[in-house]
């Protein structure tokens, strides 16, 4: 296949362990899945089905780099997260099955400006420019399931500059695993080399300039960035 200019690098996300790469397809995200971030944003836990959006493949940013801080925000946050890699295809999964598309996870932080997630919200409008922007989904190195623990009851922490912004446990998501991947299955096709943002607990906050985060999720390959000026 020819094309008119050279067709741009397959995003990709390292793998603990291993010279193997993990190809990202695209990366959903859910929305509103702690009932303690949920209520810190102003909204009811589970009064609605999962909320999802998306950003884009290339949004990926490995462990170890420096972000620069986005244009057009003065309120840029971090929301820490577990990641789900699918392995497996499939639509309509029922929620029996779905732990069997799941490759490995990770930890990954939901980078929001959210002074624009707010002006969208009030406009009605997608959440594009307060989401899916460049950059925006720093993440660890992926574990096969087969070497995690128990992700489901798990410490998810971050921290920045040394102190502990978010700190709880993934048994506290409103929507397990399994309902997530069904859920999100009925809306898209699900197929090898998608990333599931899983959702945050509270303490959202703004980044700065300068900031050194670390993050993790227990048993998983930990998460390390900068802000850079």
């Amino acid at each position: 296949m020819q094309f008119t200019f050279a067709a741009p690098p397959q995003p990709s996300v390292a793998i603990a362990g291993s010279d193997v790469r993990f190809p990202v397809r695209r990366i959903f995200c859910v929305g509103r899945n702690y009932a303690d971030h949920v209520r810190e944003m102003g909204n009811d836990p589970k009064s609605e089905p999962p909320l999802f959006f998306s950003k884009p493949a290339d949004a990926v940013v490995e462990s170890g780099n420096a972000i620069p801080y986005p244009s057009h925000t003065s309120n840029f946050h971090h929301e820490v997260e577990l990641v789900i890699a699918i392995g497996a295809g499939g639509s309509n999964i029922v929620v029996a099955d779905a732990i069997n598309y799941v490759w490995g996870y990770g930890v990954g932080v939901d980078l929001t400006r959210r002074d624009r997630q707010a002006e969208a919200k009030k406009a009605g409008a997608p959440w594009d420019t307060a989401k899916g922007f460049d950059r925006s989904a720093p993440i660890s190195a992926l574990t096969p399931i087969a070497s995690c623990g128990d992700v489901t009851n798990a410490r998810i922490w971050i921290k920045v500059n040394g102190e502990t912004r978010q700190d709880a446990n993934t048994h506290d998501m409103i929507w397990s695993i399994p309902e997530i991947i069904a859920a999100l299955s009925q809306w898209w096709d699900l197929r090898p080399g998608d990333l599931i943002f899983t959702g945050s607990p509270s303490g959202v906050a703004p980044l700065n300039p300068g900031d050194t985060i670390e993050c993790g999720v227990d048993g998983l390959a930990p998460l390390r960035f900068s802000i850079s000026r």
